[in-house]
């Protein structure tokens, strides 16, 4: 897959590029339905399938204090429209000054001069250029003029409810991991390093690896049932996988913790990993957190965290 830092660094015309435009934050079932139809038509067409998304997110930008949370990080994103199959990527810095330039501006100067699609697809709740004040009107009144195509991708629904990036955050908060992944097609995940803690979960027989996370969103306070895969190079080798159990809390059986960490119990290993950047999924929510009247019923019921994750991770 081809990546390119913003369209001025476009040197050479792509070719017969099928385009899509958006923010894709967490590419969930619904990005993907309009990805997927963009792969489709470009290799129908003999052309490249191209994503043209933006980095910081706009509202980090010019609503800093309103600005979501977001799901998933460039680098993740950048992987995710890899797997789709897509060939380009194109990731816009976005700028105050670049957020001043009128929506005709942008479809003409940006989408036209410089991308030069073919065709164009874009989801239903599309808006773009100064002020938002893009439609999908104005995009389909264009494009014809200038020579691409425009389709609109209708929503796409979970559960009798549109699939959006807020509804999938408001599921990680409430720690509903499971009707998440129905929406994202896939656990979620993090990112971040395994820093050194205070070595508790090894004195009860159960290590941890902490996790310094990269990511904006930890699920709700509670158990997780999940996998931990390497990131980069050591032992155990890069892209390794262990079944994980996971505490996201502030650990009330110990006084004075408030602090929201994310520690994790690697079922079957034993390796120093401190210092390894990990990948960390959520997959099933085994329970909510909770104090315990002392570290031996704490023990037991880690113990019975474990198993319970074993055998659900397992069946999948």
């Amino acid at each position: 897959m081809h990546y390119v830092r913003g369209s001025d660094e476009l040197k050479e015309p792509l070719y017969h590029p099928v385009v899509t435009v958006g923010n894709f934050d967490g590419l969930h079932v619904g990005h993907r339905a309009i990805i997927d139809i963009v792969v489709e038509r470009a290799r129908q067409l003999g052309g490249e399938a191209v994503v043209y998304t933006f980095e910081p997110h706009p509202r980090k930008v010019l609503q800093p204090d309103r600005a979501p949370r977001l799901l998933a990080t460039i680098e993740q994103r950048v992987e995710l429209f890899e797997q789709t199959g897509v060939d380009t990527v194109i990731v816009e810095p976005f700028t105050r000054e670049f957020a001043k330039i009128p929506a005709d501006v942008f479809i003409r100067e940006i989408l036209y001069e410089k991308i030069h699609p073919v065709e164009v697809y874009v989801g239903y709740d599309f808006h773009f250029g100064r002020d938002r004040e893009g439609s999908m009107r104005l995009l389909t009144e264009m494009g014809p003029k200038l020579g691409f195509s425009v389709t609109i991708i209708p929503e796409v629904t979970v559960d009798a409810g549109d699939v959006n990036s807020t509804r999938i955050r408001q599921m990680l908060f409430e720690g509903r991991v499971e009707e998440a992944f129905s929406m994202l097609g896939r656990s979620y995940t993090i990112r971040g390093r395994v820093v050194k803690g205070d070595r508790r979960g090894r004195d009860i027989g159960f290590p941890t690896a902490n996790l310094d996370p990269e990511n904006e969103i930890l699920p709700a306070s509670g158990v997780y049932a999940g996998r931990m895969r390497f990131l980069d190079d050591g032992n155990p080798p890069r892209g390794t996988e262990a079944l994980a159990v996971t505490n996201v809390g502030v650990r009330p059986t110990f006084d004075g913790e408030h602090r929201l960490v994310a520690e994790s119990h690697l079922v079957d290993f034993d390796g120093d990993i401190y210092g390894r950047r990990v990948e960390l999924s959520f997959t099933h929510h085994l329970r909510d957190e909770r104090r315990f009247s002392g570290v031996g019923a704490l023990r037991e019921q880690i113990a019975k965290d474990v198993e319970e994750g074993r055998r659900r991770l397992e069946a999948l």
